[in-house]
């Protein structure tokens, strides 16, 4: 799995999708129903979930729990951080072989956002994107 960096404000969701998908960003956004999403005002997970399927995989999600923790090691996991310091409104990571995939490293710098690899979660997962087994 490759760095996807977002190109737009609220576009953490399709890279962490692109990064899925192994696509670049312009052409994940695209596939996505609603691509102005990524400037208006982000993505649920019900959208990243059907961007997913459509194109191939399969995916589904649930709030993080401890019940469900251990999905988080899987390889190709997308989560949803709350609100916190790092990331006010909120941001989405994927798992990769190289730790976790952060679409926006040098937040809160604006132009242009750099992505990285990361060992560990800048925040509490709230919501978590997984391939069925």
């Amino acid at each position: 799995m490759k760095l996807v960096a977002q190109k737009d404000l609220m576009g953490c969701g399709i890279a962490c999708v692109a990064c899925a998908l192994n696509k670049s960003y312009k052409t994940t956004k695209k596939l996505s129903k609603n691509p102005e999403y990524a400037v208006t005002r982000g993505y649920y997970c019900r959208e990243i979930v059907d961007t997913l399927n459509k194109n191939g995989l399969s995916y589904s999600f649930s709030r993080a729990n401890n019940k469900n923790k251990k999905i988080l090691n899987r390889i190709a996991t997308i989560v949803f951080i709350g609100r916190n310091k790092n990331y006010p409104l909120g941001h989405y990571l994927v798992k990769t072989e190289k730790g976790w995939m952060n679409p926006w490293m040098n937040f809160p710098n604006i132009a242009p956002a750099k992505a990285g690899f990361q060992k560990k979660l800048l925040g509490e997962p709230q919501w978590i994107i997984y391939a069925k087994l």
